[in-house]
C-alpha cells in the first residue's frame, strides 16, 4: 500500500492530529511554537 509522496526538504508538514494519553490533543503544525520542530515517529509491532 501507497500512502502518496513522502515529503521533501523544504516540503510543508500536513496538518495532522491525534490525542494523547496525558497531554490531550495535539494538532501539527498549529501546536508548534517556533518555525522549526522535529517529529519523531516509532513504528513498533503494529
Amino acid at each position: 500500500m501507497h500512502a502518496g509522496r513522502r515529503l521533501d526538504t523544504g516540503d510543508v508538514l500536513p496538518a495532522l492530529s491525534f490525542d494523547t494519553l496525558a497531554h490531550g490533543a495535539v494538532r501539527l503544525p498549529d501546536d508548534l511554537a517556533t518555525e522549526w520542530g522535529l517529529l519523531v515517529v516509532v513504528r513498533a509491532a503494529w
